[in-house]
């Protein structure tokens, strides 16, 4: 199975889908305040050397404007470790409901065996960071370049979708998608890979592919249809806690959306509280 970051629909939504990107920088931050704890303590120790030797005038106030610095850049620290726990707290929820996800997802799914499922990858991994770097295809000039073959694989793929031949399509589809990780089209690929397996009545398979399209570009063009079509699902795998959590972040991103409604009459469908 595909591990996939799921933490937008699980835990406290869009920080920690840049969970590494925010460590590092608390980490910088914490590394830029000592060493200018270090610059000021030794600044301090010189002034007060000056105010006992008599050569500058007003010593006692400057000192004292300089423990009010101080006591601002202890504060400053302790915050920056305050928001850290946070983050990490963050982090380690999102990761074991990820796991948690894929476990129910498999437990529904013929053939799959649990104890193989590999050990979910840490939130905040560089995959997921890159891959949500990357621009929706457009028509514009500053479109991502296509790598080679990718724009003729899926358009076999779509082809064999739009002729209603959905076993081959989802096939095409999930070729395109290990192929062309991270591309602009491979969201695209995901959610039609989930339209096709639903078609077949694969409502488990189908809940993996949007959860794939949604999770890896979640400002993408089709993360509010994937984000919706996960969430109903789930509800139809009988996975509800699950897929109402996932249809209230539905609204919660996309409020005013088609997909908001959908998902506000889906909730009331399931009972959501």
């Amino acid at each position: 199975m595909l591990r996939l970051g799921l933490i937008l629909i699980l835990a406290l939504s869009p920080v920690a889908v840049f969970a590494q990107g925010k460590a590092q920088t608390l980490a910088d931050i914490r590394a830029e305040l000592d060493a200018l704890m270090a610059d000021f303590t030794g600044l301090k120790a010189e002034l007060v050397q000056s105010a006992g030797a008599g050569t500058s005038v007003g010593g006692g106030d400057a000192l004292r404007r300089m423990d009010a610095i101080e006591a601002e850049l202890t504060r400053l620290t302790a915050k920056i470790e305050e928001v850290e726990l946070k983050l990490n707290r963050v982090v380690s929820d999102g990761t074991k409901r990820i796991g948690d996800i894929e476990f129910r997802l498999c437990e529904v799914t013929e053939g799959c065996d649990v104890s193989t499922l590999p050990e979910t990858p840490v939130l905040g991994g560089g995959a997921a960071v890159r891959v949500e770097s990357v621009a929706p295809v457009t028509n514009g000039a500053s479109a991502p370049e296509l790598a080679l073959n990718e724009k003729v694989d899926f358009d076999k793929a779509n082809a064999l979708y739009t002729s209603a031949d959905f076993r081959q399509a989802a096939d095409k589809f999930a070729a395109f998608v290990q192929n062309y990780p991270g591309g602009p089209l491979t969201q695209e690929a995901a959610f039609l890979r989930g339209e096709a397996l639903a078609q077949l009545g694969d409502t488990a398979g189908s809940a993996r592919s949007y959860l794939e399209a949604f999770s890896g570009q979640p400002s993408g063009p089709r993360a509010g249809q994937a984000l919706l079509k996960l969430g109903q699902a789930l509800g139809a795998l009988a996975q509800t806690p699950e897929a109402c959590v996932t249809l209230k972040e539905v609204e919660t991103r996309f409020p005013g959306s088609a997909e908001a409604g959908n998902a506000k009459t889906a909730m009331q469908g399931l009972g959501c509280s």
